[in-house]
């Protein structure tokens, strides 16, 4: 059986502020060009600039980003097909994958990893689309990508990305000499409506052995399994659930 159509993509917008353009300088100057060798090779993570806020629970979380967001884009979050909910947010704030900015709205800033998988006809391994615990189905049509965990190098992240989507061991991942990048984007998430979002993202091209080669689904194991906050909160986010995988000409990637 086919997998179900999946719902077109919000449009991506971009956020102009100050903070961005910041932070944007910040890491086209800091960030070496820098050289994966194998086997897998430690490398230390730039910090980010960032406001730092504790929030106990989703509800002081909700409480606080109430009056600084549009009150129709608020209401979306964890409605909208393809959004996630406040306890989704509250969630990678604890765990520091997440910062926001005192700013209106707040400008939401993470680290993430992308994997560009290739087998040896070089075609690049993409996610179509995948499917999240309530049901909803989001259009990706891009390599594995992971958000950083707080003190994790990129090939930690790597490892652990392909472990957790693709269900492959480090052994089975060769990262190519010479491949990372990195650059910052900002727009709108679209988890979260009327959120802009500053993502620093570490790209790197690798192998992974034993993969199909045809189109293929992974399913994935709880994605708060690990927290040691309430399981309340963790159930109550939206999490991913089945990857579905495809190979294209890495020229296609962007078509």
């Amino acid at each position: 059986m086919s997998p179900p159509p999946p719902p077109p993509q919000s449009p991506s917008l971009t956020h102009p502020t100050s903070l961005i353009f910041s932070l944007f300088l910040f890491y086209s100057k800091s960030t070496p060009n820098l050289t994966f060798k194998s086997p897998i090779t430690t490398m230390p993570l730039t910090t980010t600039p960032t406001t730092h806020h504790h929030f106990t629970t989703p509800q002081s979380l909700s409480d606080w980003l109430r009056p600084r967001l549009p009150s129709d884009s608020f209401a979306a979050w964890g409605t909208k097909p393809g959004t996630k909910n406040v306890h989704n947010l509250w969630l990678e704030l604890t765990q520091g994958e997440t910062s926001l900015a005192d700013s209106s709205p707040p400008v939401r800033t993470l680290q993430v990893v992308i994997v560009r998988i290739k087998d040896q006809n070089n075609r690049l391994l993409i996610e179509s689309h995948h499917q999240l615990s309530n049901g909803d189905v989001r259009t990706r049509s891009r390599p594995l990508s992971e958000k950083m965990k707080p003190g994790e190098t990129v090939e930690e992240a790597v490892v652990r990305a392909v472990k957790e989507e693709l269900g492959k061991d480090e052994k089975f991942v060769r990262i190519i000499p010479g491949s990372y990048s990195t650059k910052v984007e900002q727009r709108v998430s679209v988890s979260y409506p009327g959120l802009p979002a500053c993502y620093v993202l570490h790209t790197v091209d690798a192998f992974v052995d034993g993969l199909p080669h045809y189109e293929f689904c992974t399913q994935e194991q709880d994605e708060y399994h690990d927290h040691d906050h309430s399981l309340d909160e963790a159930e109550s986010a939206v999490s991913c659930k089945t990857h579905y995988w495809k190979w294209v000409d890495d020229d296609d990637e962007n078509k």
